[in-house]
């Protein structure tokens, strides 16, 4: 199994934490507030778990996963991601990150973005269209009737297989959305965002198999976002 390095262990991070220990992946976690604050989560995860500081999570992982708000793309530890696969979990929204021009007028996505200041790293979108509680619930195993697949994008094959196979432990499918470039398809406010597994009010979610995923995918418009 691999290690995952994860900066930013909120909702989405955290889960995604748990999924992976659970799945035997080891995982280091990092925050903007420093590995001492994660001690209750990492002791919950249990000896398959620890925390670190963003660059530590980032040299360890085989994987990094970035779950940061978007404006915070730039203090992201450039140098430890350089060559590595990086899942972007990140969904822009101008009400908290603040206005950038790239992604106000759709000439960068907010994945491409990242991958400008990766410094090398390959990017793949993904986990940023599903609910932290709908994400935990509705893992399935392989071949289970019910799995559930997730949009991914990325300008990479060999990052997208490695992503696809760390789903596949977790307990998801993957549908191919494209390059970074097309990965607008599966932004905030898209068919594919949220709606697929249902409303939060439904905490457990309901699966979305791969033609309701590719449905969703093919209904986006530029205008819908």
């Amino acid at each position: 199994m691999s290690t995952v390095g994860i900066i930013g262990s909120g909702d989405i991070g955290g889960t995604i934490a748990r999924l992976a220990v659970e799945a035997g992946h080891q995982v280091v976690l990092s925050n903007s507030r420093g590995p001492e604050t994660l001690a209750d989560t990492v002791a919950e995860l249990g000896p398959q778990a620890s925390a670190a500081t963003s660059e530590e999570a980032a040299a360890a992982g085989d994987l990094v996963v970035v779950s940061v708000p978007v404006k915070a793309f730039p203090s992201l530890p450039a140098a430890a991601l350089a060559g590595k696969t990086v899942i972007d979990t990140c969904n822009y929204g101008p009400e908290r990150d603040g206005h950038i021009p790239e992604l106000d007028d759709n000439s960068l996505t907010s994945s491409a973005l990242l991958q400008r200041y990766g410094l090398g790293a390959e990017v793949v979108k993904v986990f940023n269209n599903i609910y932290f509680k709908h994400l935990l619930n509705l893992a399935r195993p392989a071949g289970a009737a019910d799995r559930s697949y997730l949009p991914i994008a990325g300008d990479s094959a060999t990052a997208k297989s490695a992503v696809i196979e760390f789903l596949d432990s977790i307990g998801y499918s993957a549908v191919d959305a494209g390059t970074l470039a097309d990965s607008w398809r599966q932004a905030t406010g898209t068919p594919v965002w949220g709606t697929p597994h249902g409303p939060y009010s439904n905490e457990q979610g309901q699966p979305a198999g791969e033609e309701t995923i590719r449905a969703a995918l093919a209904a986006a418009t530029r205008a819908g976002f």
